[in-house]
């Protein structure tokens, strides 16, 4: 009797196992299949994706595994050159610049000078003012951005008297430009800095007392300036 409950005991546990591995290898086998059924949606949406344009119409067109991996790889490139690109119009600084010359169209050609006193010089002809920051009625340029700016001007001379003339930051002065008589009889020159500037800051050149520049239709005589970077 003992020995038939032992038995019995021993052949339902091996049946329970036996059964418990069936359910395990079947979850097991039912992972796999889930697991090959999502790859197999994952391929279709691809294949799905990635399409050509052919005489202007979109198709859809079976790829290799290869040929879907070139094809992500060259989506992907574009993506990150749009996003670059996204990057670079979101960082860049805005756009403040100016070019001017000393005389425009109405403006008789010869010499502008002399003066008993230091003069702004008003340049007329305008060739470009990004940001309306130069003022062609005061011959001043005003920043309206906190940065650092580039600044530089020529300077053309008949010789008679010497030229001189220098940019100033509000009421300092800042680099001079000083030319003489050369072997021709004109001669030129031009000077440049770069200055940090204040919001209402304001930059011009002056001509110094008692001389002269001399300028025509060629626009000898020029002033420019543009923002680097903001500050």
């Amino acid at each position: 009797m003992y020995w038939t409950v032992f038995l019995t005991q021993v052949y339902k546990s091996r049946g329970e196992r036996s059964r418990g591995a069936e359910r395990t290898q079947n979850r097991s086998m039912s992972m796999k299949r889930l697991s090959v059924l999502l790859l197999a949606m994952c391929s279709g949406l691809l294949e799905a994706q990635v399409s050509f344009k052919d005489n202007g119409t979109n198709r859809l067109t079976s790829m290799s595994k290869e040929e879907r991996l070139a094809a992500l790889e060259r989506r992907l490139e574009s993506s990150e050159k749009e996003v670059s690109h996204l990057k670079r119009l979101i960082g860049a600084p805005p756009a403040i610049a100016f070019s001017v010359a000393l005389m425009d169209e109405a403006t008789t050609p010869g010499d502008y000078g002399p003066f008993a006193y230091r003069t702004i010089l008003p340049y007329r002809k305008v060739f470009a003012n990004v940001g309306n920051g130069y003022n062609p009625a005061t011959g001043t340029f005003t920043a309206q951005i906190r940065g650092l700016y580039f600044f530089r001007f020529t300077m053309f001379t008949s010789g008679t008297p010497n030229s001189v003339a220098c940019i100033w930051k509000n009421n300092t002065f800042v680099v001079c430009l000083w030319d003489v008589k050369g072997y021709f009889g004109y001669d030129t020159g031009s000077n440049a800095v770069v200055l940090p500037m204040g919001v209402g800051e304001s930059v011009s050149v002056m001509l110094e007392p008692n001389r002269t520049l001399n300028d025509g239709q060629s626009h000898l005589n020029t002033f420019s300036g543009f923002l680097l970077s903001p500050m």
